[in-house]
């Protein structure tokens, strides 16, 4: 059985577990909404897990990047800590790099069999 193949399933659920964590944020549900960072992080970090050795790593650890980041800045504005706000974009940038990786990877290596 292929890897991607193999953690389909989690994504499909993390996808799941995003859209009811950004919608309880801009329904503003502070605690369900709060909840749903764990499980959403959570499998984002499986999914990295089980990437590890394949070439969509750096891809997922840019999803993981960014929903950390946007996790951090929903938590600030439940919270009217508006002054942190900032700080996410430490996970943005780092998700960047990791995005870039990828691309310079991917396409790098498609220059080599032509």
């Amino acid at each position: 059985m292929d890897l991607l193949d193999r953690i389909k399933h989690y994504e499909y659920l993390h996808i799941v577990f995003w859209l009811i964590k950004d919608s309880c944020w801009m329904l503003t549900f502070r605690t369900l909404g709060t909840i749903m960072i764990i499980p959403t992080i959570g499998l984002a970090i499986l999914i990295v897990y089980h990437t590890r050795k394949s070439k969509e790593l750096y891809i997922n650890l840019s999803i993981l990047c960014w929903i950390t980041a946007n996790s951090l800045w929903m938590v600030v504005e439940f919270f009217n800590h508006l002054e942190y706000k900032y700080w996410a974009s430490i996970p943005f940038g780092l998700g960047f790099v990791f995005v870039s990786i990828f691309y310079y990877k991917t396409l790098t290596k498609k220059n080599r069999f032509v």
